[in-house]
């Protein structure tokens, strides 16, 4: 298998698009959490009820055409491969507890990957619509409409006081999860981010790592995302998040301004430095690599750099995951081969601009 190949089958569709901002934020996201009435939440449900829950919404799915992004693909977890399972969760598309931890977990695909249905994870369903850049609008758009057609065919589990009705309380009222992707050296670097974090957090936003709760920040990746479901519209929620997300752009623009005008050769040094290892490396562990591809990134938003894509450390950073190395390898890897294929794979990668 060629690595373009790798690449093709690995970088979802619209990952390739431009959008708004994408130089700061990789990818907005928008999750609805939904449970059917007349039926147990996940954690209580039976393998038959799961299986039957599947099956309706693969009937809506399947093979239609006329919803956005159709047509579908309908992807049980027990006919995949745990490698297979992997890549989809480094991709962003399934989470690890529809993996290992639902009864009985499906999805539903759309051709581009921008929307995936989980089905029977700790919701029945968790619609998720995925974009480029600084979408959140757009990705709520296309979640509603997702989320009305599916409501047109059966009935959700709802309160008229309260809202909808989900597995977690956190989740109750909109069931909304906004999120987006942020790529914050600058503030890192400036040790200014860990300071502003507190700030966020007492807005009703998180910060997480780049697989969200629990996970860590690497190459200096971060999710913000709202907390507050309840008391809240969608339209608020996702306009409050837009306004921290843009305060933050605007920061970390103002640092990298500021750094290349105060350490420019420190700078410089500092992205030759990971580029060399990038190209030169035999073995390279995934910290390592996410921390050199950051800096890199960096030199290439800011013109240090010329010649390389320009969203190599979104690129890179699915393409360097475990799963996908060892898709690549078509075999499983112990760690150490992991390390001695990621950086051949990220040399090879770096060789294609030359060819």
């Amino acid at each position: 298998m060629s690595l373009q190949t790798v690449i093709n089958q690995a970088i979802s569709p619209w990952m390739k698009c431009d959008g708004p901002d994408d130089d700061i934020v990789l990818s907005s996201r928008v999750r609805l959490a939904r449970n059917m009435k007349n039926y147990l939440f996940p954690t209580l449900l039976s393998t038959e009820k799961a299986k039957e829950i599947c099956s309706l919404v693969k009937n809506y799915f399947e093979g239609n055409t006329s919803l956005p992004f159709g047509p579908f693909e309908y992807i049980e977890m027990e006919q995949m491969e745990p490698i297979e399972k992997r890549v989809l969760v480094e991709k962003h598309l399934i989470s690890p507890n529809l993996v290992e931890d639902s009864i009985y977990g499906a999805c539903i695909l759309s051709e581009n990957e921008q929307l995936s249905i989980m089905i029977n994870e700790e919701d029945h369903l968790r619609i998720q619509s995925l974009f480029p850049g600084l979408q959140l609008k757009e990705a709520l758009k296309l979640a509603n409409d997702i989320d009305n057609y599916i409501e047109s065919q059966l009935e959700y589990a709802f309160d008229e006081n309260i809202g909808y009705l989900t597995s977690c309380p956190t989740n109750v009222g909109t069931g909304l999860r906004a999120s987006v992707m942020m790529h914050l050296p600058a503030l890192v670097m400036t040790n200014q981010l860990s300071r502003m974090i507190p700030s966020i957090n007492q807005l009703g936003l998180v910060v997480r790592g780049i697989y969200g709760e629990g996970s860590e920040a690497l190459g200096n990746i971060f999710q913000i995302s709202n907390q507050i479901t309840l008391g809240k519209s969608e339209e608020e929620i996702t306009d409050d998040l837009i306004t921290i997300v843009q305060q933050l752009i605007q920061q970390e623009r103002s640092v990298r301004d500021a750094l290349m005008k105060t350490s420019t050769i420190q700078l410089e040094d500092r992205v030759y430095r990971s580029l060399g290892i990038l190209k030169f490396s035999r073995i390279i562990e995934t910290k390592e690599s996410a921390k050199c591809l950051s800096d890199v990134q960096l030199g290439i938003d800011l013109g240090i750099i010329e010649g390389l894509p320009k969203r190599l450390l979104s690129e890179l950073m699915v393409l360097t995951q475990p799963g996908i190395l060892q898709q690549y390898a078509g075999q499983p890897l112990q760690p150490v081969e992991r390390d001695i294929r990621r950086a051949t794979l990220i040399r090879e990668r770096l060789d294609l601009e030359n060819k």
